[in-house]
């Protein structure tokens, strides 16, 4: 690789800054990358070295970790998070996404942010990074795959309380979301035909309508509407049946009905290695698939295999590109 992938610090007191170091040291002889943040944030003792601009990291990254400094308002304490630093995490994400839109950096990795944290400190207008990236790169909608080795997960509504999923979910939205996951499993996993199976809303697929109405009245149709124009998409499936080892061999993403329903498969299944991989976007963009664990900042103990398995599959993407 020619260009990095940058590496975004995410919340400087959480957990980011201490496995983005671990990841640096597994990956320094195969990934070549860049950190944007605080040299301040780093835990003590982690090798890196300064750099002015991107094109400089191939000369640091095999000895240390090439850190394109944005220096912050306050130092960090790891595990108790100050609203001062806020905007510099929001900073730091644009700037991770300018680099990659001009060139200067192959993908973006995202470290994890804390959303109330960012509210709180910097009126942050945003559920979450997909939301922010996606305005950011004027992308007309943004996708959040959740992926690993045993299984692909996307969510068709994301940061939104359970109570206003049957609002937000309308046709549109499903169709569209199916739509950009199986042009993402096509252009940034290399699947020429992928097969993508739908979650219903309800308990059972609504069970003929004895336990909801949405599968009958609409989402049933939709599935097959688009699935006579050549995509290979089924369902509704009950969803309580869709995640065992037999039902994953039959498709290469679920798309689900919200947040919780695509995400605890993947948690409970590959907790450690699950990726966050934005579809939609113009951009590539991974991220562990966890969050800044403030409880264990600081202590030398943060598990680094989701970021590594971020920056590999960045790298991967970016190679294919």
């Amino acid at each position: 690789m020619s260009r990095p992938i940058a590496i975004t610090c995410g919340e400087p007191a959480g957990i980011g800054p201490e496995i983005v170091a671990k990841a640096w040291a597994e990956l320094s002889d195969t990934v070549l990358m860049m950190w944007l943040g605080d040299p301040r944030h780093l835990p003590e003792g982690t090798p890196w070295t300064s750099i002015s601009d991107a094109s400089e990291a191939h000369t640091v990254c095999g000895e240390a970790l090439p850190v394109l400094e944005h220096r912050f308002a306050q130092p960090a304490t790891p595990g108790t998070p100050d609203l001062a630093n806020a905007q510099g995490v929001i900073d730091v994400i644009a700037k991770g996404v300018e680099l990659v839109r001009t060139g200067a950096a192959s993908a973006l990795c995202t470290a994890p942010i804390n959303k109330k944290v960012l509210m709180d400190g910097a009126n942050f207008a945003y559920p979450g990074h997909t939301e922010y990236l996606q305005a950011l790169t004027d992308a007309p909608r943004a996708v959040m795959m959740l992926a690993s080795d045993q299984l692909r997960v996307v969510p068709a509504t994301i940061h939104i309380a359970l109570d206003a999923v049957p609002t937000a979910l309308t046709p549109e939205l499903l169709a569209e979301t199916i739509s950009i996951t199986a042009h993402g499993l096509r252009e940034q996993f290399g699947i020429a035909d992928p097969r993508i199976a739908v979650a219903g809303l309800n308990p059972h697929a609504g069970e003929g309508g004895a336990m909801g109405h949405e599968e009958g009245t609409w989402i049933a149709a939709l599935i097959a509407d688009m699935a006579a124009n050549d995509l290979d998409v089924s369902g509704p499936w009950p969803a309580d049946t869709m995640f065992h080892a037999k039902a994953r061999e039959k498709y290469d993403a679920a798309v689900c009905m919200y947040h919780d329903q695509a995400l605890i498969p993947i948690k409970t299944l590959d907790f450690d290695r699950g990726v966050n991989v934005t579809l939609g976007l113009p951009i590539f963009r991974t991220s562990p698939d966890h969050g800044t664990a403030f409880d264990i900042a600081g202590q030398g103990i943060a598990n680094p295999t989701s970021m590594i398995e971020a920056i590999r599959l960045a790298a991967k993407m970016a190679a294919g590109a």
